[in-house]
């Protein structure tokens, strides 16, 4: 039995030591390894042997970005408004070594550091700006934090505000504002809806009226026009019957056809200004007249003779 025991415990000292000797670091972890209490070496992912009993895993770091919730704190802003203000860090182990003997607990120094700058950054500003600046006071914890962190092998990332709360009084009083000046607004859109109606109305009552004087100058034009050709129509008939006649008097026979006709439209009208009345309009030299009927008689004896 005793060589069992024995056995059995050599085994189990061997497996310790094997355990002592043998580290597997997981991917993106980094452990620090100290020999006889002092740093030795700082080992990566993977399979690594070390002495037993003289080295061992003084301190292990997580390599990626790593969420840290800031706890919530009162910040007073340049005109004297309480804020209620929590975030959240994100920050990356970039330096195991001055991660582990940079800071006791680099954790909390970086939640330290966030908080007095939060309060440095926001007492700076009013309150309406806090609301504004959010990116602003964001990159300014982020530039405080990077700098002071670089000696604990911390890099920091980003920080993001979560929450900006101020006291009801001033939320009510918010409200009231953004009310009354969505009122405003609203107001000012309604005037500059009816100041466009307006201008739409003046402008097109101005359209329809140089349309209407275009049409009526159009028509005066159209109207002067036609009678104007009407004018120079009846001229140029005018102008051919009268040719015509000159053509007519000029041929053989035309000044005799004139004196007939002349001497049948005197007479016609000498008997026609008798049918309008009892009185009888005589000729007060009928000399003239017997002359002219004769004449016409003549014509109208020679046109006859003429055709026999």
């Amino acid at each position: 039995m005793e060589p069992t025991i024995f056995a059995v415990v050599l085994l189990i000292i061997v497996i310790a030591v094997i355990s002592k000797t043998i580290k597997i670091v997981p991917q993106q972890h980094a452990w620090i390894v100290e020999r006889l209490g002092r740093y030795y070496a700082t080992l990566s992912p993977g399979a690594t042997l070390v002495v037993p009993f003289i080295d061992r895993i003084a301190y292990k770091h997580v390599l990626k970005e790593i969420p840290l919730e800031v706890p919530s704190q009162v910040c007073i802003t340049r005109d004297n408004t309480q804020l209620q203000v929590d975030g959240v860090l994100y920050f990356q182990v970039t330096d195991p070594m001055k991660a582990s003997y940079g800071s006791s607990n680099f954790v909390f120094a970086i939640t330290q550091l966030s908080q007095t700058t939060l309060r440095s950054v926001i007492g700076k500003l009013e309150l309406d700006k806090t609301f504004e600046e959010r990116d602003f006071i964001n990159h300014s914890i982020v530039s405080a934090l990077d700098e002071a962190a670089s000696n604990w092998g911390v890099k920091v990332l980003r920080y993001e505000i979560k929450d900006l709360t101020p006291p009801k009084e001033i939320l009510h009083a918010m409200q009231q504002q953004i009310t009354a000046e969505r009122e405003k607004r609203a107001l000012i859109a309604a005037s500059e809806g009816r100041k466009q109606e307006q201008i739409n109305i003046a402008s097109g009552g101005r359209e329809a009226s140089i349309q209407k004087s275009e049409g009526e100058r159009q028509a005066a034009i159209n109207q002067a026009q036609g009678q104007a050709a009407a004018i120079l129509a009846v001229a140029e008939a005018n102008a051919q019957a009268i040719q015509k006649i000159a053509a007519a008097i000029q041929s053989t026979g035309g000044m005799e056809a004139v004196n007939l006709k002349v001497a049948e439209q005197y007479v016609n009208a000498f008997a026609n200004l008798a049918k309008q009345g009892n009185t009888l309009i005589v000729p007060g030299n009928l000399a003239d007249m017997s002359s002219m009927i004769a004449s016409a008689l003549t014509i109208v004896k020679q046109q006859k003779g003429a055709t026999a």
